[in-house]
């Protein structure tokens, strides 16, 4: 599936690791970057998530919202969290709905083996609810400061 950029985005209500959700209509008026990686604790998800958690002051300040999401639970993501000193909020989407409705859910290879996955990708969308930029296959070095540059392009 492919979301268009000027579309609405998908809608979501998501469990955090806070004890809370992370729904989009409740932070209507507010940029959101919701960003998919594949799993908590491994060496990339790691070094995206410090990123943006070192840029969450300028996201914050540019009126921006950073969620991070993947298939795991609640209880990895507060470990995960607490492990790295995580600023940005982390939802869990255990059963793949939102993954699959923004279209990072996808058939992968490793090592000849194909297998089905979370593709790191990252959507941002504007306080109308409306998709204003995607990057699909997302290399993390400078890839949190390219999304805040174009959160402060909206502004």
């Amino acid at each position: 599936m492919s979301l268009e950029i000027g579309a609405k985005a998908p809608d979501f209500d998501l469990p955090t690791d806070g004890g809370a959700n992370a729904a989009l209509k409740a932070l209507g008026g507010k940029a959101v970057v919701l960003y998919f990686y594949p799993k908590d604790d491994t060496s990339g998800c790691t070094s995206e998530a410090k990123a943006f958690s070192e840029a969450k002051a300028l996201f914050d300040k540019a009126g921006a919202v950073v969620i991070g999401a993947s298939k795991d639970s609640v209880a990895s993501h507060a470990k995960f969290r607490a492990k790295y000193d995580l600023s940005i909020t982390l939802a869990s989407d255990v059963e793949g709905k939102i993954v699959e409705a923004y279209g990072a859910w996808v058939e992968k290879s490793m090592y000849g083996r194909k297998y089905m996955g979370i593709e790191r990708s990252t959507f941002l969308i504007d306080g109308q609810g409306v998709l204003r930029r995607v990057w699909r296959k997302v290399k993390i070095p400078g890839h949190a400061q390219e999304v805040l540059k174009a959160v402060q392009d909206l502004g």
